[in-house]
Order: C-alpha cells, then structure tokens, then sequence
C-alpha cells in the first residue's frame, strides 16, 4: 500500500520559516493580582518550523498558558501577539481568522457522538458556512489515511479506542493546514506504541515548517521526541516559564 505523508497533503504553500506565529510577551493571568496569579510575566516565540515542550506538574498551568496562545483566554497583564497582532485589540472576525491558523488537539477530545470520524474531522470545514469543495473532499480523504483511521472513517465516536480518538483529533486539529498545532497531554490516554505513532505524525508536521507545542508531564516522551527533533523544553515552575536543563 502506498504510504501517505503529510507533504503530500499540504504542498500547496511554502513555509516562511521563522514568522512568529504566536508571540506572548511579559503575560500574567490569574482570577487577580499577586498570589491569585496562575502564571506569572510569561514570554514566548512561537516561529513556524519551532517545536517546544511544555511540562511541570499537574495544575501547573500548562492548559491555561495554551488557552492564552490561541486567544481563548485574555491576559490579566503583558501581550499575547497572533500572527503578529496583538490579540487584545483584532478586531472579533480578525481573532477568528487568526485561530484559524491554530490548530488545537485537547487533551478531552470532545466529539460530536451523531457523527461518524471523516464527519467530526471535518467539522473546522463545515462550520465556516460554505460548500466544502473537491479538492477538500480529497484531502479529508487523504488526511483520514494519513493518521490511519481508514477502516474507522464511518465509524461513531464512542467506537473509537483511546489513540484512534487522539489520531481524529489531530487530524480535525491540522484540516485547516494551520502554521501552528498546540497539543495538551496529546499521549495522555494511550499506549508506549501509540504514543510513538503520534510523535511521529508531530515530527513530519514540524518538518514542513509548522510550528508545534506540546504539553505533557511525559519526560519519557520528551527524550523520544528529542533523539529525532531539535526541540525546547520548557517548565513552568511556580507559575514562572523556565528552560528546562538538562536532566531531560
């Protein structure tokens, strides 16, 4: 059988590598000021072609920071820059238009159970209100195969076993081709082979220029993804972001 890779699916535009695609500068949020923050004067560079990990302990704050890049949650203090606007003055369609270009895989990947998985993949297309067009069609169809839910494409959420559910997930998250995937706890219900499958869909992804993140408390994961990208790792340590040292 014919292997399909993610080059073959998304050829059609070449990456600018280097282009922040989301930035957070001096970011601080919490429910008020000093000891209610979660997190505390955060900055990040998130360039197309990058891969970061994201760690620390759980209720670290690791989903709250990942909220804060793709706009969900506002700032209490600093920036947070999409595709080189600041998020807290776009305009509702321009932030929409923006978090297009983010693609978000949750660690409780929801779906809608009267759906069958082609349907829920693609859903991104279907909520934008157009006719989904021919070329698209093929790409779900090539997009389905590539994450190998094939034999499962007409089957129904509650069907799916842990790692074809994070698969779909991916899947639905990329369909758009956006420049940036942030991924939370993405090997969190999943096998050691499973896991692995997921990084490499991840590593083929960053290897066309997107930039990636991934936050996990799985350090074994993170020493895997290491021996086959360079990637940085970061903690949040005390709601602070910090450089993780080498005992990675």
């Amino acid at each position: 059988m014919q292997q399909i890779t993610a080059s073959g699916i998304y050829a059609r535009r070449l990456p600018e590598l280097g282009f922040c695609v989301i930035e957070l500068q001096d970011v601080s949020y919490g429910y008020g000021h000093g000891s209610d923050l979660i997190l505390s004067q955060m900055s990040l560079r998130l360039a197309k072609g990058s891969f970061h990990f994201l760690t620390g302990p759980s209720g670290a704050g690791k989903t709250t920071f990942l909220k804060l890049c793709y706009g969900e949650l506002c700032p209490n203090a600093g920036h947070v820059r999409l595709m080189g606007q600041d998020s807290a003055t776009m305009a509702r369609d321009d932030l929409a238009l923006a978090r297009q270009r983010i693609g978000v895989v949750h660690q409780d990947c929801q779906f809608l159970d009267h759906l069958d998985v082609a349907q829920n993949i693609a859903l991104p297309l279907y909520v934008s209100g157009r006719e989904i067009t021919e070329a698209e069609r093929r790409n779900l169809t090539q997009l389905v195969n590539w994450v190998d839910l094939r034999h499962r494409a007409t089957a129904l959420p509650p069907e799916l076993s842990g790692g074809e559910r994070q698969r779909a997930a991916l899947a639905r998250a990329i369909i758009r081709d956006p420049d940036v995937i942030l991924a939370d706890e993405p090997t969190g219900n999943v096998d050691w082979d499973m896991a692995m499958r997921q990084l490499r869909l991840l590593v083929e992804l960053n290897r066309l220029g997107k930039a990636v993140l991934v936050a996990t408390h799985d350090l074994a994961f993170i020493r895997a993804a290491k021996k086959q990208v360079a990637a940085r790792v970061l903690r949040i340590v005390g709601g602070k972001l910090q450089l993780a040292g080498a005992d990675l």
